[in-house]
């Protein structure tokens, strides 16, 4: 791949070209020239956009795919198209398929699969085999095929004895463990968040304390194993003071948060959209302004979009029935967009990398091209012709973004997302 892009600003602050405006040179996928003017004497493509901005390629430390065995929801081909679109050029994906990738072969079929493609497919191992949180799975084994971290994805671990066991075991070899925060005896039969408008909309309620009583028991097992933990998708204030705590201690924590939650409240429930049923369920006003300061403190290491696709047989149907989850890829750019200035969403969509162990490369002579494309000026009203998933349970409907995404460069590949 061969090509030449024109006057686009360099968003990387590791890189001495931060901030300036150059052409950029790229052969046989690797940036040759970085320079004010590039002459194309060998006719090469060029790409010349409205106010093109370019960064390393995004990464999502958790978005799902249905494949295997939720093929109607998504498949891992066009999982990766749609991350493409959006602007990722790595994503990790939850081992909530089926079966659950809790083995070797099952982390080898995803990397199978997903070989060759524009975009780089890291799976996330299960912690517990079939995700049931009674025995550890081939944690080891599932590191060798190419897994990056092990986690049950949106179910807790209840045992706290397993979790010790899990961080002991996984810090031999550097792993990384996920646990999903969430106490279950306290959730209940719970499926949005507890205070005024669950009990006016009666709807049953998920406490804080749920979410917060697990971090807190996990983070006392954490500074007794000395291991390696990551926290997936905090959603309280008190979240954020354990982990801001925990952080000052020196413990080896990291957490995300979801975009959603970032942007919207639990008063999204007075439509009853199922849409806005997610776990962990969006909180209050305070919660939402807490996690943003968080972004900022760097308490939170690192944004996702959560990107879960739910066909409609499972989503378009009663509040209490319907399954937990929206997609967000598609919209995960334009809604940060709308919360945080523009270094600081590109600094949140480049994280996380170095913490699930994924190369990176710099905007540098020298390097391997990966690229993400995109325009930040500009506002739109999102809605279903922007999205490119198979499901289309998206929150993010009707809501104002900010910015565009042209596309991606990487693996010898250009995705336009246009």
């Amino acid at each position: 791949m061969n090509l030449i892009i024109k006057s686009a600003t360099i968003l990387d602050a590791s890189s001495k070209h931060h901030r300036t405006t150059k052409d950029i040179l790229i052969e046989n996928g690797i940036i040759t020239q970085i320079a004010t003017s590039i002459e194309n004497s060998n006719n090469y493509e060029t790409i010349s956009l409205e106010n093109l901005h370019v960064s390393q390629g995004w990464f999502d430390s958790s978005i799902s795919l249905g494949e295997p065995g939720f093929e109607e929801r998504e498949t891992i081909e066009n999982g990766l198209k749609t991350a493409a679109k959006s602007g990722f050029t790595a994503v990790a994906v939850n081992p909530n398929a089926n079966p659950i990738a809790d083995t070797k072969a099952d982390i080898a079929f995803l990397k199978s699969n997903a070989f060759g493609n524009a975009v780089d497919l890291y799976p996330i191992g299960a912690l517990t085999t079939k995700s049931k949180s009674v025995d550890l799975a081939e944690l080891f084994d599932m590191k060798n095929a190419g897994a990056v971290a092990f986690g049950d994805y949106q179910k807790a671990i209840e045992n706290p004895n397993l979790l010790k066991i899990a961080l002991l075991y996984a810090d031999n070899f550097d792993g990384l463990v996920l646990s999903f925060p969430q106490e279950n005896k306290v959730v209940g039969k719970g499926i949005v968040n507890e205070g005024p408008n669950s009990t006016r909309l009666g709807l049953k309620g998920i406490p804080s304390l749920a979410e917060e009583l697990h971090i807190a028991r996990d983070l006392f097992l954490l500074e007794y194993t000395k291991g390696k933990l990551h926290i997936p998708t905090i959603s309280t204030a008190k979240s954020v003071q354990l982990i801001r705590e925990a952080k000052a201690k020196g413990l080896n924590v990291s957490c995300s948060v979801a975009i959603h939650n970032l942007m919207m409240t639990d008063d999204e429930l007075e439509t009853f959209d199922t849409n806005y049923k997610v776990l962990p369920p969006l909180r209050t006003e305070k919660d939402r302004k807490a996690l943003i300061e968080a972004l900022f403190d760097g308490t939170i290491d690192m944004v996702t979009s959560d990107h879960n696709p739910i066909d409609v047989e499972h989503k378009k149907v009663e509040f209490d029935n319907a399954m937990f989850g929206t997609i967000g890829l598609e919209s995960a750019f334009g809604a940060l967009q709308t919360i945080c200035n523009t270094d600081k969403t590109i600094e949140l969509l480049t994280a996380g990398k170095e913490r699930f162990g994924i190369a990176i490369s710099n905007i540098t002579e020298g390097q391997k091209a990966n690229l993400t494309l995109f325009n930040p000026e500009g506002t739109y009203t999102f809605t279903k012709k922007h999205i490119h998933s198979t499901s289309q349970n998206s929150a993010f409907y009707g809501k104002e973004l900010k910015g565009t995404v042209y596309g991606i460069i990487h693996n010898h590949q250009k995705i336009d997302s246009l």
